[in-house]
């Protein structure tokens, strides 16, 4: 079987792995789910959570606004609640995510530069 390198086809990541992709802890996606009644990942019958790419995008957003933007836990849920400018947080979200892409890019770029 192929390794599946298009992570954007996989229907459930592992609480692991999203608190990686975050890099938050697995308690800090555990007590988020308390808080934030958007976040309901899938729980198996073994209770392993299961996030989708919607739950996902959704603690993205989250870890935005508390981490990046600073509000309290109860400032995010009330602006995730009214919407309105969930929207824009979503959109700064996912420009800072790809920001960080390039930049790793091009860190690796200048790094096998100065190799040379």
């Amino acid at each position: 079987m192929a390794l599946n390198l298009n992570k954007d086809l996989k229907m459930y990541y592992s609480i692991k792995e999203v608190a990686e992709l975050l890099s938050v802890t697995e308690p800090t996606l555990r007590y988020w789910e308390t808080v934030f009644p958007q976040v309901k990942p899938y729980k198996g019958a073994n209770g392993a959570r299961r996030y989708t790419n919607d739950d996902i995008k959704t603690l993205r957003t989250i870890y935005y606004l508390v981490k990046e933007r600073g509000l309290t836990l109860e400032g995010a849920k009330k602006q995730l609640k009214h919407g309105g400018p969930k929207e824009a947080a979503e959109t700064n979200s996912d420009v800072i995510d790809r920001l960080k892409g390039i930049k790793e890019e091009l860190l690796a770029l200048k790094e096998q530069l100065d190799v040379i």
